[in-house]
């Protein structure tokens, strides 16, 4: 083990400079004509200064409190360094047999860890997704790794570190100002080194058949809220993502050149008392010129640590002034976010559903709290 990680070490810092992986060429974007989400765009190089995060508290928190999502620019990537990690997404389901792809599938079913692959999750009728993943833990190095991908480890736990460190981290940050607590309060319950699950996701969506479309109704990946705290998604143009809007509406979110999505997840929703809800989101089939297109995804979902308690942080002025909102029934323990991982990722697209209350809801029990999925 001992030797192992030393080998890593070595490759880390003294492995010579590699060639780019084969380059990813973006798809060009749609011209159908859609009705998107209307998004506030943050400038998050504002936040290196006192001034710039009083301005982003304001704006950040708004949007986290009545949208749920908004865009960053600015976020200290170059549109370069962008496409090179696209490229390393891509060649990892482009350039890996199926054979290999097996060898390196997640191992616990509570875990997203390697690839998943197509046709795990019922979707419905009968339908089931064609989504492949890779999933790479924020500990980059403790996980092992196709051939193809080991020349740009390096990359890729430079990419994470970024992802947590200068996105993650000044988000929580803005996210605590805006409830008048301490600016580290939310940072401190997701500490990069601490054992938890944060992590990447190259994700492809494929195209489906026409009997597939119909019969779920040209969705994807149905509506739900994210499992952890924060997640990013890299702006990329084909078209799917939709986000429910206060109206009801379901509205497209426009691809922005070399800008992130970021929204809330539930573990920000348990542990901001409900002040940050997380906004239902689905994917669906792309606009009618992309359909042709395979959807090449690139995340980074944020967990808070293993062991953190989801429990609201009743000390802050503002949730004192207006209320929480409690997820966990009276008297129940709030469970751990590991817990809450577990029971999520273990049920997801496994469980059969029931029918809720309002139509086209389904839910499930997970750690005493009803979740929902939307159709």
């Amino acid at each position: 083990m001992a030797t192992s990680l030393l080998t890593k070490l070595y490759e880390y810092f003294f492995a010579p400079a590699v060639a780019d992986p084969p380059l990813y060429e973006f798809p060009a974007g749609t011209n159908e004509d859609l009705e998107y989400a209307d998004l506030a765009i943050i400038d998050l190089s504002k936040a290196s200064t006192e001034q710039g995060r009083i301005e982003l508290t304001e704006q950040v928190c708004r949007a986290m409190h009545e949208t749920g999502f908004f865009y960053v620019v600015n976020h200290g990537y170059s549109t370069e360094q962008t496409r090179r990690i696209f490229s390393i997404a891509n060649m990892t389901f482009d350039d890996v047999d199926d054979n290999e792809k097996t060898k390196y599938q997640a191992k616990a079913p509570d875990v997203y860890q390697g690839y998943k692959p197509k046709q795990t999750w019922l979707i419905n009728n009968g339908v089931r997704d064609q989504i492949e993943h890779y999933n790479i833990n924020k500990n980059v190095y403790e996980q092992e790794h196709p051939a193809i991908l080991r020349p740009y480890l390096k990359h890729m736990d430079d990419f994470v570190r970024h992802n947590h460190m200068n996105i993650v981290h000044p988000i929580l940050r803005i996210l605590a100002r805006g409830l008048g607590l301490p600016e580290e309060t939310l940072v401190k319950q997701h500490q990069f080194d601490a054992r938890g699950e944060s992590s990447v996701r190259f994700m492809k969506y494929y195209n489906r058949t026409k009997d597939e479309e119909e019969k779920t109704k040209n969705v994807w990946l149905k509506g739900h809220h994210d499992i952890g705290s924060v997640t990013i998604l890299w702006s990329q143009p084909v078209g799917g993502l939709q986000i429910l809007s206060p109206d009801g509406k379901w509205r497209w979110v426009k691809h922005l050149d070399n800008a992130l999505v970021v929204n809330a997840g539930d573990g920000i929703d348990f542990l901001c008392g409900g002040y940050y809800p997380p906004t239902r989101h689905r994917v669906i089939q792309p606009p009618k010129d992309q359909h042709h297109i395979d959807r090449l995804g690139l995340f980074y979902f944020s967990y808070a640590d293993d062991d953190v308690e989801l429990r609201p942080h009743a000390e802050s002025p503002v949730l004192q002034q207006i209320g929480i909102k409690h997820l966990v029934a009276p008297g129940e323990a709030f469970p751990t976010m590991q817990q809450w991982r577990k029971g999520r990722v273990g049920s997801y697209g496994k469980t059969v559903l029931q029918e809720g209350k309002d139509k086209g809801v389904e839910e499930e029990l997970v750690c005493g709290v009803v979740v929902k999925h939307y159709n």
